[in-house]
């Protein structure tokens, strides 16, 4: 919980890279709750799960993206944003609140294991930072956020006014079109991917493999 009368600092990350629509979104709320941070791949980190970066150096470089927003893009994976984040950015004064997204596509179920989206909230909540993850059902580039912004705000200052418990986090996800109803608090579901490896082959003749599937 913040003091009363200071504005939070919010660290604001995703997997879909620092130029994503969502991302965009998400900033554009949180600016109306504190100050703002952001730290994002520097290209789409899809399926990344908790990866993290070993073995070779990590980049970071302020851009100027939107006018009076402090933002970097990372050469890294989400969870190595929220690690660059918290360790040379804020510099060990863990950020108020950590919000990841606004993913394009639902992160469901199993999904949350290989989500980079969700992953980079659970990396801040492993460093007891308050953190959420927000995702809506539409994979398309100029998927439409607004009707989200109102239920990510006030779940933001729900937060931000009585924290969560200490190793717990929230997972967001809203349905595409904007008839919603409400929220509702649920379990994790039960489903999986039903997956294939499409075989194709290069102009080489060597076989190569195509991860297809079905959501169940």
């Amino acid at each position: 919980m913040t003091k009363q009368g200071t504005k939070p600092n919010i660290l604001v990350v995703n997997d879909d890279g620092i130029t994503a629509t969502g991302i965009k979104n998400l900033m554009e709320v949180m600016q109306e709750l504190g100050n703002v941070v952001v730290v994002a791949p520097d290209s789409p980190q899809s399926g990344m799960g908790h990866a993290i970066t070993i073995g070779k150096p990590i980049r970071f470089d302020k851009v100027d993206l939107y006018a009076g927003v402090e933002m970097y893009k990372c050469s890294g994976t989400p969870v190595d944003c929220v690690k660059i984040a918290v360790n040379k950015i804020f510099k060990g004064k863990k950020p108020d609140l950590c919000v990841s997204g606004i993913n394009h596509g639902l992160n469901n179920s199993i999904n949350v294991l290989y989500s980079g989206t969700m992953s980079a909230a659970v990396e801040g909540a492993i460093e007891r930072i308050p953190s959420i993850g927000f995702s809506l059902d539409d994979f398309a580039a100029d998927a439409d956020f607004s009707y989200t912004k109102k239920y990510i705000k006030n779940i933001c200052e729900q937060v931000l006014a009585n924290g969560l418990p200490e190793g717990t986090l929230l997972n967001v996800n809203f349905p595409k079109g904007d008839n919603l109803k409400g929220v509702k608090i649920c379990r994790q579901a039960n489903a999986k991917w039903m997956e294939e490896f499409d075989e194709r082959t290069d102009p080489y003749k060597r076989p190569y493999y195509w991860l297809t599937g079905v959501f169940e």
